[in-house]
């Protein structure tokens, strides 16, 4: 990083779709070739450095499975959200790969989170989306020891993401990567990033909130 780019405010591109939709792929692609110093967090880096006991931390499925663990879930989201600003301030770019849902035993307002700390930096919400046969074929190829539900019909789990993830959200833009590949969608990803629209979708969720509660 140049000592100018220490002065801007960087560029939050936030990727949200269910396991397997190719988020990582297109994060990989973001880096690679979209120009900037980007860093890329999100799900797995972040579940990485949890212990046993608050896994699988931000990663938990939709389906209210583990009530138990959601108050550590609402931290680490804030954590996350928090750290990825203090990055954009310090003047680094940032892609974040990730699976926000509501689908818990109750609703902990992720979404509404993001959108309060990174919604002010105009943070680009971009929703990854990917059929249901392509996801099993993904999951099927690699199931990373068992990580991933596998079978020839989708388990209720992967039914759960594909209803959860997308449910009550407005995006900056959405991207098919059953169909684009990443080259393609982070095309489409850097014309967006050329001319943001004036109003993103967190920072006017940021707005709706506000005056709502005015």
């Amino acid at each position: 990083m140049s000592s100018s780019d220490a002065t801007r405010l960087g560029r939050v591109v936030i990727l949200n779709g269910a396991p397997r939709s190719g988020k990582s792929s297109l994060a990989r692609a973001i880096q690679t070739s979209v120009p900037g110093t980007w860093l890329n967090t999100g799900v797995d880096s972040f579940v990485a450095t949890l212990p046993q006991g608050l896994t699988p931390g931000i990663g938990l499925r939709p389906g209210g499975e583990r009530p138990d663990l959601e108050p550590a879930v609402t931290r680490l989201y804030d954590l996350l959200f928090a750290t990825i600003r203090l990055q954009a301030e310090a003047g680094f770019d940032i892609v974040a790969d990730l699976g926000m849902h509501e689908d818990y035993s109750v609703p902990l307002g992720i979404l509404d989170r993001a959108a309060s700390v990174l919604g002010p930096l105009g943070a680009l919400l971009i929703g990854v989306d990917c059929d249901i046969d392509e996801i099993m074929r993904r999951r099927n190829a690699d199931p990373q020891g068992g990580f991933y539900a596998t079978g020839d019909i989708p388990p209720p789990p992967v039914l759960r993401w594909q209803d959860g993830v997308h449910r009550g959200k407005d995006y900056d833009l959405r991207l098919d990567m059953g169909r684009l590949t990443p080259e393609q969608g982070v095309t489409q990803i850097a014309a967006l990033l050329a001319d943001p629209p004036a109003s993103p979708a967190l920072s006017h969720r940021t707005a709706n909130s506000f005056a709502s509660s005015i």
